[in-house]
């Protein structure tokens, strides 16, 4: 099996009827030839540039198993037809490709660990410790106290 995705664009003038019954068209087609993996609907996104006078596009990506990749012929020639679809691209995914989309869906890339909110009281504590810190760093070596009596030794023994 071969692994391939699809991303689109749609038209966003559409009524909301009309972007779902062309991203469900698309999907029935690869659907119909293979097995659709994982069915992506992005949504509603920025261009990075105008298409046909369009600043926004509605976003969907499918990934998809096929035998072999005689679906794809068929599948760009009825993207390039339609007037709905602003862009497209077929990828032929290879075993990193499906990897990573697997690692992707499961969590393990692209997802934001977040720390905990500092809360004014540690800030409070820390500064109390970094100030503990410069004040002792300042201060000159004091010399152990075996040290200071053995000089007085010294001098009554004279």
């Amino acid at each position: 099996m071969r692994n391939y995705e699809v991303t689109f664009i749609v038209d966003p003038t559409l009524s909301n009827d009309e972007i779902k019954s062309t991203a469900k068209k698309y999907a029935d087609m690869m659907s119909g030839a293979g097995k659709i993996v994982f069915n992506n609907e992005i949504g509603l996104r920025q261009l990075a540039y105008p298409i046909r006078k369009r600043n926004t596009g509605i976003y969907s990506c499918v990934e998809f198993e096929v035998a072999n990749g005689a679906i794809i012929d068929e599948l760009e020639l009825a993207m390039r037809r339609d007037e709905n679809i602003l862009r497209f691209l077929s990828v032929k995914l290879d075993k990193y490709g499906v990897k990573y989309n697997e690692d992707k869906r499961a969590g393990k890339i692209g997802t934001i660990v977040r720390k905990k909110k500092v809360v004014e009281e540690d800030r409070r504590d820390n500064r109390r410790r970094n100030n503990k810190r410069r004040n002792n760093q300042n201060k000159p070596a004091e010399k152990p106290a075996a040290e200071k009596t053995a000089p007085a030794a010294e001098k009554t023994e004279k």
